[in-house]
């Protein structure tokens, strides 16, 4: 028997026992918890080190944009047409903004003057978006004025981006030619959309870290890519002629009632594009306020059956061929003749008067359809195809635009070649053309009977002004013998002399041109009262510098012909250029850099006041005008002339000045002037001046209004400024 004592220590051993298993499980538990804990530290710190490294770093860092500054455009002689100004964009973090989104909302509202409800929407979408919740544009490309008023609400959770904005600096001009670009500065259409890729640079960035307010700092810690700024274009655009050509398009649209018009000069010797105008147009800097379609460069993009312009290409057929002379009659059948077709039917073609006999010059100039129908029959199909190609219609310039199309040019093969297709596409029917293409093609004839390749960018430059890309002028093939074109020359200018182009003449100026009018062709028919009407010459004859077409859409006024809506305008340009031009070109005044403060002074001259004094004011110039004109007819210091900044350039309006055939000139009135203003107004006119007392112009001797020679002695009387009343200055 076991007594209670052993029974005791029995018990206590088992407890013991048991204690330790229990003791020994607990260790296993703890042990295996330690092993999970450790298993996970090494999953978290090595093996998904760099995934929770990343989220943490997103708790206090930001990478933000450093937008590159897209390239700068200028004319041919250096006037900045394109630049950039620096705006403001604000973005948001809801996270940081947290329960102050409806204060961040109504400070917002109260600045931009949109509903509030417009930023809660941002702000909240952002919450709920898990991929852009710390990041979310409030407003983009503000004014410094109107980014002041933000800065200086102090919103905590709210960055500040500098943006470069496009600026236009001369609003509509050439507007469908340089096009636009979007929010985020990507081109568009025109230029800007052409040389994207090289205007553009490359975006930079920069890290930022919040500090424990929550306040965004840069990071020293953490390297910087500075952005790399777009390279700068050099257009072949003369800022003189292309204002030009604008101003007088868009009147002789409004004066025809046409439903628009296009225009463009060529320099026939190199293919530069020296203006090019679409009416109506659109401002670049407020492309959403324009209809889209005014932005489509329809010099390039627009197929048109040209009509009369396109005889240039029967007669070069027909003179190389040697199937003509100038000097050969031909019977314009009373101004109608009937084409047989299948059965009884037949085509009609018809001239606008009815002519006898003409000679194949007079046929020309008188632009006869039907002698030009019996040329095209003389010619052939294949070889009137072969001369069309030669000029380049059927296919593409190879200009460096966007949006530029072959046209059409059906082979005789085809078989929609009918068979009074010879005969119509003759004098300008069924074929498709671009104005680019028939501009292109008497810039031939005025080049000695070579083609030339059509440009718009001279040279591409880096940030550092220096030449990374040029182009230069490219010669095509040669369509035409001298022989040829000397007989063309002789024709065109007996349009411009005897003709159907008579509006466009200009006494004095030996002018080369042809007439054109087709009537449109719309949803499978030719529309009634629905007109195309064109004109392209160049001049001067005996050394051709310069090429315009000018073409008008359905005009509705003057008539419909080429010669009586677009030769008018063709003639307003040309007077406009020749009376800037030396020799009938523009002789370039390069605009350099400023230097210890002097600037080269623009020519302004031809220009609308308004536009004279934007260009003069982005070099940093003051002016002063004379007269109630509407174009600058003379500028004081001449244009070249280096000036400090911030002085002030003398603009004589065309109302004044006018010198008559005797060689006398107009006295200018200058009482009420400061003698400093007064001489600059006189001295602009070679007078010599004679000053008696000071102040303020009193009287002047001669009188106002009487005629002098230039050159001829004005005495000023002047009194004190006192003495005279405010009004005066």
């Amino acid at each position: 028997m076991i007594d209670r004592n052993t029974e005791n220590t029995i018990a206590e051993k088992e407890v013991s026992a048991l204690s330790r298993s229990r003791f020994f499980i607990v260790k296993l538990c703890f042990l295996a918890f330690f092993v999970v804990i450790v298993v996970r530290l090494l999953k978290i710190q090595v093996v998904e080190s760099s995934t929770y490294k990343t989220l943490a770093r997103k708790q206090y860092e930001r990478s933000f944009i450093l937008p590159a500054t897209r390239g700068s455009i200028f004319d041919r002689n250096g006037n900045v047409i394109v630049a950039n100004t620096m705006f403001f964009s604000f973005a948001a973090d809801p996270k940081i903004i947290g329960d102050n989104q409806e204060h961040v909302a109504e400070t917002f509202a109260g600045i931009f003057g949109k509903p509030r409800s417009f930023y809660l929407d941002k702000l909240r979408e952002s919450d709920q978006n898990q991929n852009n919740k710390r990041f979310v544009w409030l407003e983009r490309r503000v004014k410094p004025d109107i980014a002041q008023r933000v800065e200086s609400a102090k919103l905590d959770g709210i960055v500040i981006i500098n943006e470069p904005k496009r600026l236009y600096h001369y609003d509509e001009l050439a507007g469908a030619l340089l096009g636009f670009t979007n929010i985020d500065n990507k081109g568009i259409s025109g230029i800007e959309l052409q040389y994207d890729n090289a205007m553009k640079g490359v975006n930079g960035s920069v890290v930022m870290q919040r500090d424990g307010l929550g306040r965004v700092r840069p990071s020293a810690d953490y390297p910087r890519s500075e952005p790399l700024n777009g390279k700068d274009l050099c257009l072949t655009i003369d800022v003189t002629y292309q204002a030009i050509v604008d101003e007088e398009l868009k009147h002789g649209v409004e004066a025809n009632k046409a439903d628009g018009g296009c225009a463009l000069i060529l320099n026939p010797k190199t293919g530069e594009v020296l203006a090019l105008s679409i009416y109506p147009s659109i401002n670049p800097n407020d492309a959403g306020a324009s209809d889209v379609a005014a932005a489509r460069n329809r010099v390039v993009s627009d197929v048109f059956e040209p009509g009369s312009v396109f005889k240039v290409v029967t007669a070069t057929a027909a003179y190389e061929l040697n199937l003509v002379t100038p000097e050969m009659r031909f019977n314009a059948e009373h101004g109608k003749m009937k084409i047989p077709l299948n059965g009884n039917k037949f085509r009609l073609i018809s001239d606008t008067h009815e002519y006898d006999m003409l000679t194949f010059q007079e046929a020309i100039e008188m632009s006869s359809n039907i002698v030009l129908a019996k040329v095209g029959k003389i010619i052939g199909g294949e070889k009137l195809f072969r001369e069309a190609r030669d000029f380049g219609f059927g296919m593409m310039t190879g200009i460096d635009l966007p949006g530029e199309v072959r046209g059409v040019l059906k082979k005789p093969s085809d078989h929609d070649w009918s068979g009074t297709t010879l005969q119509t596409m003759s004098y300008g029917y069924e074929i498709g053309a671009t104005p680019l293409q028939i501009a292109c093609a008497y810039a031939a004839v005025a080049n000695k009977g070579i083609l030339m390749k059509p440009f718009i960018v001279a040279k591409i430059k880096d940030a550092d002004g220096k030449t990374i890309a040029e182009q230069k002028p490219q010669a095509i093939r040669r369509v035409m013998t001298q022989r040829t074109q000397s007989e063309l020359i002789s024709a065109f200018e007996g349009v411009v002399e005897r003709g159907t182009g008579k509006e466009a003449r200009i006494n004095g100026v030996r002018i080369a041109g042809k007439t054109g009018t087709s009537r449109k062709y719309l949803n499978g028919h030719y529309r009634a009262n629905n007109y195309t009407a064109s004109f392209v010459g160049f001049f001067p004859v005996e050394d051709p510098q310069v090429v315009c077409l000018v073409m008008m859409d359905n005009p509705k006024m003057n008539g419909y012909y080429g010669g009586s809506t677009s030769g008018p305008v063709f003639r307003s340009i040309a007077e406009r250029v020749i009376s800037t031009s030396y020799k009938f070109s523009r002789t370039a005044i390069a605009q350099e850099p400023a230097v210890n403060g002097t600037i080269s002074v623009p020519d302004v001259r031809m220009l609308q006041p308004t536009l004279a004094k934007k260009m003069l004011l982005n070099y940093g110039l003051n002016c002063q005008t004379f007269g109630a004109g509407t174009i600058v007819i003379k500028q004081m210091p001449e244009p070249g002339k280096k000036i400090e900044k911030g002085e002030s350039v003398s603009l004589i309006l065309n109302d004044e000045s006018v010198v008559s055939s005797d060689g006398t000139i107009v006295v200018p009135d200058v009482r009420g002037m400061s003698i400093r203003r007064a001489m600059n107004r006189l001295v602009s006119d070679e007078f010599e001046i004679k000053v008696q007392g000071s102040g303020v112009v009193l009287q002047q001797i001669p009188a106002a209004g009487d005629r002098v020679r230039s050159g001829s002695s004005i005495v000023l009387v002047c009194s004190p400024r006192s003495v005279m009343q405010a009004s005066l200055y």
